[in-house]
């Protein structure tokens, strides 16, 4: 493993986070030829106005959703639901759109929040519910797809994105070290995830990401469940296992500072060293790593840094099969999604690797995966971001125990 800089400590600015990112939009709206964006994508409408999206059951996150509307010539956002706060937006009553009712209602609002601007007609929407489709919301309007403007403009993070980033990431971490001290055998997954959503509390993190996956891994693929292409199936359901001396355990959580996510994943031996077969799946994925971070620089196609991590471990793989699991990627971005652009190694084939290239301000999340069939293997995420020169670190430096890193 190379010699890796310590991560910087980064805190954000929000204030100033919040400004830019406006900037930004407009920027990128000017440039897309959009008059107005209508926002109704949890993350987006955070993007746009800082109003966080509530933590909800599935079942019910649509009757409590603000829409945000970001205009191309007005200095905040409009803010319809939702809560204000301390937001500098123009606040507006909740609509409910994935109603009729509600749909209809917010396009009464839209008529009237746009009327009171000079508009030029063309709106980018990036949520078309139904109700909204049934009633024609904004139909003398040119509507247009905003999935590539925001796309756009969550690609390049600021200084203060990667602080949220490496917050969020820092604190989900230091939560995770206190879940290892928990991993002994007779513990329940439900204790370990409750000892984890304590400790994110502690920590001041906003909102977890995802149902916390601490999966027992088969040590045969045989022996784990079935999938349709042959392959690992990670992540499965959660479930209550009980936890056994020497089970191999995959991890995985997200948690949300700020509105940015954190990505973590380790694997862990419970309440035992490693073997040396379960070691040497970690120093090939080590191998990997290093490989990868070798490739990664401003201007580098995805395909480089895909050749480059596949190459690392080519003597254990068979011809054309790659370090980390097909139905995932080698790498995906992070920000205000868990997964965002950019991607690397996916199924959008090596064209799309070849076609696009690194860039200052993208911050990645790698995450190969080596598995070794009738041993298992090792499988764990870093993140870092792209400079204008290199690649410095968010978030790291959690230990890879019961793994030791090889001097």
């Amino acid at each position: 493993m190379p010699a890796i800089a310590a991560a910087p400590v980064l805190e954000p600015d929000i204030g100033r986070l919040r400004r830019e990112r406006y900037a930004k939009l407009q920027a990128q709206m000017a440039a897309d030829g959009l008059d107005a964006l209508v926002l109704l994508h949890g993350p987006h409408v955070a993007y746009a106005t800082d109003c966080l999206p509530q933590g909800v059951d599935a079942t019910h996150v649509a009757a409590n959703r603000p829409v945000a509307v970001v205009l191309a010539d007005q200095p905040r956002p409009c803010l319809l639901g939702g809560d204000p706060g301390g937001l500098d937006v123009d606040a507006h009553p909740a609509v409910w759109p994935d109603i009729d009712e509600g749909a209809a209602d917010l396009g009464a609002q839209l008529d009237a929040i746009l009327g009171q601007h000079a508009f030029g007609g063309r709106v980018g929407i990036d949520v078309m519910t139904g109700a909204m489709l049934r009633t024609g919301v904004l139909s003398s309007a040119e509507i247009a797809d905003a999935a590539n403007t925001l796309a756009a403009v969550k690609l390049h993070k600021t200084i203060d994105e990667m602080a949220c980033i490496h917050q969020a990431q820092v604190r989900t971490s230091r939560a995770m070290a206190s879940v290892y001290e928990a991993l002994v055998p007779g513990v329940r997954r439900s204790e370990l995830a409750a000892v984890f959503l304590r400790r994110l509390r502690e920590e001041g993190i906003d909102a977890n990401m995802i149902d916390v996956i601490f999966q027992p891994m088969a040590r045969r693929m045989a022996d784990g469940p079935r999938t349709t292409t042959g392959h690992l199936a990670f992540p499965t359901w959660s479930g209550d296992p009980v936890y056994a001396e020497g089970d191999l355990i995959w991890v995985d959580a997200g948690s949300d500072y700020h509105g940015y996510a954190s990505d973590f994943g380790r694997t862990w031996v419970v309440g035992r060293s490693p073997t040396p077969g379960e070691h040497r799946c970690f120093e090939r994925w080590l191998a990997v790593m290093d490989a990868a971070y070798a490739a990664i620089a401003p201007g580098a196609t995805f395909a480089e840094v895909c050749a480059a991590a596949t190459a690392a471990d080519a003597s254990h793989r068979p011809d054309g099969d790659r370090p980390w699991m097909p139905h995932f990627y080698l790498v995906h971005g992070v920000g205000v999604e868990s997964a965002e652009m950019p991607f690397l190694g996916t199924d959008n084939g090596p064209d799309f690797d070849a076609a696009n290239t690194l860039a200052p301000g993208m911050v990645m999340v790698l995450e190969p995966a080596i598995w070794a069939d009738g041993t298992g293997g090792f499988r764990a995420e870093e993140i870092v971001a792209v400079t204008d020169n290199g690649w410095i670190p968010l978030g790291g430096g959690h230990p890879y125990d019961p793994f030791e890193v090889p001097t």
